[in-house]
């Protein structure tokens, strides 16, 4: 009895909520005649950092795991099913790592004491992912000690130990030598493994064991996972900021990224461990290390390919805080800052000078147009503004048209918050990071953030953002409606306030299924397929609908900022002749709104394009990958207001074509 009064109860208000809100109309008034700012053309971007197996296991599309033998235990990824460690393995073999001390490398050297017996496997990243006809490129460095070993035979397995593809080699010198063979796939596995089997008896050394898939990003040898690329270059992203992120800093210094270790000859790349390898004890990932095959070269590249900026991010001699918080002190900075100084040389200096030489060599002669570059993570306190400080006078002094990125912290309120705020106004900074891993209420709450910043203050990069559904860096957080369409609410006031915010991207970007250490992310993928997530969809009709000017958009003179639940902004695009306006509805029942639009002519056409879903928990799945995904329908224009209906926990992009 006591369950159906509730019911009932629960019921009513309901009704009586979506009576209210569709009994009134919102009328909103909207001045195209006027331009307050220019969008600028990076206002919304991606960030990337190798966080959830983003890079090694996932854009990188190297199907090898510790394909040089460079990890901490050097055999970590590779099976021997019929060796044992205690015995001499005459029917079988052994491999043991060899370290080379000149350069500190080490190899892999393979005893076959009996051929039929031994096998070496390799098990990929939670798996391989191959594709029935698909072509993969394997290539290898071998040292084949007298001639013992005849024939070494490269075998695709799935789970059962089927065969599903198979290449072989014939190393022929004692001395290292690259050898290259294809392998076509004939079954579709995701969870498929690289066999490794000899003929003869004796000793063999190898390395550099890769297996590529020849369909890649733009068909580049040793090159990104096609889909995941794609889905970046759907964003039409203003920007790519690169590596991180916390992966920047380091738990120590010297383990922080330092990107001259990232370019290069591959087999020159000096493999570590990947900072989130042991980083919650949530979601260990020992076998989480750092190949640098995705290196700055690459990241330049891709940020070209997709038509982003690219914005570097560096050390700025402080560890992360929230592990060692190891400092370089002030007298010993020179190495960090001369990194910075050589970075935009890389990127952007004649082919003349040390670094665009190397650029060039890598096959870009021409200079990537470095704009930006960024000053640390999320440090904070005064050692943090001391170094910047020391930066921002060496970098201004040779580069003094580059953008600097300072940072905030880690959190968008509290002491370190506002003491970075107030000393980085002090020094004039130009681009403040500022990061937010809050509720989805606090989202909600937060879309006029902006509308007091000081506009002759410095600009806000907003860095990192995403609603967590249970609480930051918890495990069972979601990639749910209710974050997504609180986000589209927040982020109406970020483009609101395009005076003050230049750039903007949610993080983290990608997560591998079976890999991940922190939720949400942007991205899912597991080693065959890959979607966007409710938030991948509500950043990108944000980034393909940005315009070119903003316009205000008011209710009763004020913006919309939440009442009744709505949110509103407007820009206008003079290239396409449109007026876009974004509209936002997180009550639990539609709503009727109507558009005073003024100061321009409109034609007979439009288009709305919606993103919505019924429930607040409601997301994209592997099962389900197209569950929340925008929908776009013809809008006819009418005299007058124009008159529309916004669903419930909905996003909506309505566009108006301008005669003049």
């Amino acid at each position: 009895m006591k369950n159906n009064i509730l019911t009932r109860i629960t019921t009513c208000s309901l009704i009586i909520s979506s009576f209210y809100l569709n009994a009134q109309k919102t009328i909103l008034e909207l001045d195209a005649s006027r331009t307050i700012t220019k969008i600028q053309p990076t206002m919304f971007g991606l960030f990337f950092e190798d966080i959830n197996f983003a890079a090694d296991g996932g854009l990188y599309a190297e199907l090898i795991k510790n394909r040089s033998f460079e990890f901490d235990k050097p055999l970590m990824g590779w099976q021997e099913p019929n060796t044992k460690r205690s015995s001499l393995n005459k029917e079988s073999g052994s491999a043991a790592p060899v370290k080379v001390q000149a350069d500190n490398t080490v190899f892999c050297r393979v005893e076959i004491n009996n051929a039929q017996g031994y096998s070496l496997i390799n098990e990929g990243f939670r798996g391989m992912g191959v594709k029935k006809d698909a072509k993969y490129n394997l290539s290898l460095k071998a040292a084949n000690h007298n001639s013992a070993i005849k024939k070494i035979i490269f075998q695709l397995i799935d789970k059962d130990q089927k065969v599903i593809g198979e290449t072989s080699i014939v190393p022929k010198s004692d001395q290292w030598t690259h050898y290259t063979a294809v392998i076509t796939a004939t079954q579709t596995q995701g969870k498929a493994k690289l066999k490794i089997t000899f003929q003869g008896t004796g000793t063999i050394d190898l390395d550099m064991i890769s297996l590529f898939p020849q369909d890649t990003w733009k068909n580049r040898k040793n090159g990104l996972r096609k889909d995941l690329v794609q889905l970046l270059y759907d964003m039409k992203p203003g920007f790519l900021r690169f590596p991180g992120g916390c992966i920047v800093e380091g738990r120590t210094l010297s383990d922080r990224y330092q990107w001259k270790k990232s370019v290069g000859n591959l087999e020159q790349r000096k493999t570590m461990m990947n900072r989130w390898n042991v980083e919650f004890n949530h979601k260990q990932t020992p076998d989480y290390f750092q190949s640098f095959g995705l290196g700055f070269f690459e990241y330049f590249q891709l940020s070209e390919d997709i038509g982003a900026e690219p914005l570097p991010i560096l050390s700025c001699g402080m560890a992360c805080q929230y592990n060692t918080g190891e400092l370089a002190s002030i007298n010993e900075l020179d190495p960090y800052v001369q990194d910075a100084l050589d970075l935009i040389e890389f990127a952007n200096g004649a082919l003349t000078t040390t670094w665009g030489k190397i650029r060039s060599e890598a096959g870009h002669p021409e200079p990537f147009n470095l704009k930006y570059i960024g000053v640390g993570n999320e440090q904070w306190g005064p050692d943090y503004i001391e170094r910047y400080k020391v930066f921002e006078k060496a970098i201004k002094a040779k580069y003094p048209n580059i953008i600097i990125v300072s940072g905030s912290g880690p959190s968008p309120d509290g002491e370190h918050f506002d003491f970075a705020m107030q000393e980085l106004k002090k020094l004039n900074a130009e681009l403040v990071d500022e990061h937010y891993y809050k509720s989805p209420q606090w989202f909600r709450e937060n879309a006029g953030r902006y509308d007091n910043y000081d506009r002759k203050g410095p600009k806000i990069f907003a860095g990192e953002y995403a609603a967590q559904s249970v609480s930051g860096a918890n495990p069972n957080n979601r990639n749910n409606w209710e974050c997504a369409f609180s986000e589209a609410a927040f982020i109406t006031g970020l483009e609101r306030n395009a005076e003050v915010v230049h750039l903007t991207s949610y993080a983290p970007l990608m997560a591998h299924e079976d890999a991940w250490q922190w939720t949400p992310d942007m991205i899912w993928f597991n080693n065959l397929e890959s979607y966007g997530s409710a938030n991948y969809y509500v950043q990108q009709l944000f980034s393909t609908n940005k315009g070119t000017d903003l316009l205000s958009i008011t209710k009763e003179g004020k913006p919309l900022t939440g009442q009744n639940s709505l949110y509103a902004s407007a820009v206008k695009d003079v290239k396409k002749k449109e007026v876009i306006i974004k509209l936002v509805n997180t009550a639990p029942a539609a709503q009727e709104i109507n558009i005073d639009l003024k100061g321009a002519k409109l034609g007979s056409k439009g288009s709305i394009v919606r993103l919505s879903s019924p429930g607040r928990e409601d997301e994209n799945t592997f099962s389900d990958p197209k569950k929340i995904t925008p929908k776009q329908s013809e809008y006819t224009i009418t005299k007058g207001n124009q008159q529309l209906n916004l669903p419930a926990y909905s996003l909506t992009v309505l566009k108006l074509k301008i005669i003049r």
